[in-house]
């Protein structure tokens, strides 16, 4: 891999780690230590939700725009300023302001890095989006592992490393992005659309992202209730806090160590993006399956470690997916458009899971999913057929 893309890996995984400290105890603060009710505190991790999409396609539109550097440093500023607010207040309702605006400018920085990675080394392919997603993923575990220590000594400790942590990342970003900017994203601005060809070309490309991101949110729709109502499940059935945290543990786990694994399954059985996530949309129906039969701490393990195999290739697919769909100059708005989808799919999730689980119970619900999954497998059917008929056309 190319040093500039080693740069984007390090502020990715500052950046997630950063993050991490801070949503994994949100409810938490909101509910415990401002006093606010579980609905609230919904309703503001919602808007902060919200802000992400709306970040998302701002961040995606801004990188074609006026190029990743800007972009970065912009939505790092943003965010940076905010968590300095948020260290100095952080009663209500200041948190949940700071929380929302937080919200729009991580949204903003995403699609950015993403879009800057996949012109850092174009080449890379699916291997460039495959390291983006194992950078994540250690920031995640990172993050979340030392959220829960900081915390019991003290929240403000939480807020001060999540300041430090962007603060490093903004230098980072401010002192090493602009040469790869510049390099990567100067021939992207020119762009050209004169001929009617050109435009049902670039038309043709923006339904398959839609199609494609369609199905990626369905999968976050499903994927998300391992956080949610499948979390509830497992207190229900005894299945210890421990044991559940161990749960993500694994996954994190796995992400990691397990890559030499799946690059020779990539390289041997899924040769293509859509074998691809055809195999991991039928390891995720197997892995709910699994967690549909299970009444233990076993059961649930073993449908964990199924799932993040079925994560390992889907989501890294579609981002992959996106960047080769972008026509010229439009890298960050398709890496905005499903950077949105997978928010939309984690806003939507919790909610949709808890009203199915109230009125029907945990089978009702495991059962619909299965059939989400099935949806996400016509959309990854049907996202470049109008591709196929161009291709045709043309020869």
């Amino acid at each position: 891999m190319p040093r500039n893309l080693w740069l984007i890996l390090v502020g990715m995984v500052i950046n997630v780690t950063g993050a991490s400290f801070l949503w994994p105890l949100n409810t938490i603060y909101l509910h415990e230590e401002l006093g606010k009710s579980l609905s609230v505190a919904g309703l503001v991790l919602m808007a902060n939700s919200g802000a992400s999409v709306i970040g998302n396609l701002a961040g995606g539109y801004f990188f074609d725009k006026f190029g990743g550097y800007k972009t970065i440093t912009f939505g790092a500023g943003v965010t940076l300023v905010t968590l300095f607010g948020l260290l100095i207040w952080h009663g209500w309702p200041h948190y949940s302001l700071f929380l929302v605006i937080i919200g729009f400018g991580s949204g903003v920085v995403n699609p950015a890095m993403f879009s800057l990675a996949g012109v850092a080394w174009k080449e890379g392919g699916r291997r460039t989006f495959n390291a983006m997603y194992v950078a994540q993923n250690i920031g995640v575990a990172v993050g979340t592992a030392l959220a829960g220590y900081i915390a019991s000594i003290s929240f403000q400790l939480i807020f001060l490393a999540n300041f430090v942590l962007y603060l490093i990342f903004f230098l980072l970003a401010f002192i090493s992005f602009k040469s790869i900017s510049t390099d990567a994203d100067a021939p992207s601005m020119k762009i050209a659309f004169t001929s009617t060809k050109k435009e049902a070309h670039q038309k043709r490309h923006f339904i398959a992202l839609l199609i494609i991101s369609i199905g990626y949110a369905i999968c976050w729709v499903a994927y998300v209730q391992w956080q949610t109502t499948i979390a509830t499940y497992t207190q229900e059935i005894n299945v210890s806090l421990e044991q559940y945290s161990l749960l993500w543990t694994v996954n994190g786990a796995l992400i990691v160590f397990a890559q030499p694994i799946m690059a020779e399954f990539v390289r041997n059985v899924a040769k293509t993006l859509k074998i691809q996530i055809y195999i991991g949309l039928l390891i995720f129906i197997f892995s709910f399956i699994i967690a549909s039969y299970s009444t233990n701490f076993t059961g649930f393990l073993t449908a964990m470690v199924i799932l993040t195999f079925g994560e390992m290739l889907v989501w890294p697919a579609i981002p992959t997916i996106a960047d080769q769909l972008a026509t010229r100059g439009k890298a960050g708005m398709y890496q905005g458009i499903v950077n949105s989808a997978a928010t939309v799919g984690r806003m939507i999730g919790p909610l949709f899971g808890g009203i199915v689980v109230e009125l029907y119970g945990m089978n009702v619900l495991f059962q619909l999913l299965i059939i989400l999954f099935g949806f996400a497998m016509i959309t990854t059917f049907l996202y470049d057929r109008g591709l196929r008929v161009e291709k045709l056309h043309e020869t």
